[in-house]
């Protein structure tokens, strides 16, 4: 996409707002839609004013409201609409089932209805999506053979048996995970958010708007929340590690996961502004390799100059949990040109350096109100 106007639904949090200001810098009419939900931005307004500080324009509005996002639609008359606008917690969506579906799913069904009462500016729209549709993914059996991964039994956990089996109780290898792999959401919150891939996909269906799918793994780096409990697990590690208190880790520790750094998001998502022909096939973003929640607790506790059994396996579980994720980034690679830039080293040493500054300027803003 050449220069051109660009709206960014959500585009106050941790991805949009890298996403928003990257393009703006590059010249596009960017307009960011967010509620500045308290939970997300820890109630930080300074992050209205440095959207603003790059020329973006911020409309402070829910996506529920429809009657406003129809409004900054039209006011942003946008050719592209990146859809980031969504509540992400998996276990606070099982207390708050009527707010996830709300926002995730009604919100998308009022940007829908927003681009057809619009008209015809808009070309592309790009949906945040996650691997969390997939369940536990990709496995196979001892054959190497594709095997469906059952539901793991609370009692077997309880008992300390945390691993994943087929129907007849056989073990299974973890695989990476393609759009090839079927959906099957384990929590509220991924069964929201698949409904918006559905909904995009459907409404949009043979028209002159294409649209994108990006699912991601594990997201993190500098500027997440470390506050927020229900999203980011290495800057609540880093929290945690300053503030002194030993990490918890669930289960035996071996739950791998597939961290990949903000800033390779935000490029795939530049992409998908970019390219000549958007990729209309479903798209994994990740980093392509796993890592274990213990190894990485440990590497954080290195770089943080603490000893490395500040930390506790706890043997405890949460249900509906997965035990693996990984990514298979082949299509992203042949479909988009995007690749990782970033290993998961060079990624932690600037998650842990933004972490102490961000701390400290806690620490400074707490006295500074109370003086």
């Amino acid at each position: 996409m050449t220069q051109g106007r660009v709206l960014v639904t959500g585009g106050a949090g941790f991805i949009g707002s890298r996403l928003a200001v990257r393009l703006a810098s590059q010249g596009h009419r960017v307009t960011v839609f967010d509620n500045f939900l308290a939970q997300v931005h820890d109630g930080n307004p300074e992050n209205r004013e440095r959207l603003k500080a790059t020329g973006i324009t911020v409309i402070e509005a829910d996506i529920r409201d429809r009657a406003a996002l129809v409004e900054a639609v039209r006011v942003s008359d946008p050719e592209i609409i990146y859809h980031f606008a969504a509540e992400t917690g998996t276990g606070q969506s099982f207390d708050l089932p009527t707010r996830y579906s709300e926002v995730n799913v009604l919100g998308t069904a009022h940007l829908i209805e927003a681009v057809r009462a619009h008209g015809g500016s808009v070309r592309r729209i790009v949906l945040s999506a996650t691997r969390a549709v997939y369940g536990e993914g990709a496995y196979v059996d001892a054959e190497g053979r594709v095997a469906t991964a059952s539901a793991r039994d609370d009692d077997a956990m309880a008992a300390g048996d945390f691993a994943v089996r087929d129907a007849a109780g056989r073990p299974l290898t973890p695989v990476a995970t393609s759009a090839a792999c079927p959906v099957a959401p384990a929590s509220i919150y991924a069964s929201t958010k698949l409904m918006q891939e559905y909904l995009l996909q459907q409404a949009f269906w043979g028209s002159d708007v294409a649209v994108g799918i990006l699912r991601l793994q594990n997201v993190y780096g500098p500027g997440q929340s470390q506050n927020n409990p229900y999203t980011g697990v290495l800057s609540i590690f880093c929290r945690q590690i300053q503030e002194g208190g030993a990490l918890a880790i669930y289960e035996d520790g071996e739950i791998t996961r597939d961290f990949v750094l903000v800033d390779d998001v935000v490029n795939a998502f530049a992409l998908m502004g970019s390219v000549t022909d958007m990729p209309t096939d479903i798209l994994d973003i990740g980093s392509g390799e796993t890592v274990t929640i213990l190894e990485i607790a440990r590497r954080l506790l290195d770089r943080f100059g603490m000893p490395r059994d500040h930390l506790t396996v706890t043997g405890a579980f949460r249900p509906g949990d997965i035990r693996h994720a990984l990514a298979d980034i082949t299509l992203a690679r042949e479909k988009l040109g995007w690749m990782p830039r970033f290993s998961l080293d060079e990624g932690l040493d600037r998650l842990v350096d933004w972490s102490r500054d961000d701390m400290t300027a806690n620490v400074t803003r707490i006295r500074a109100v109370g003086t």
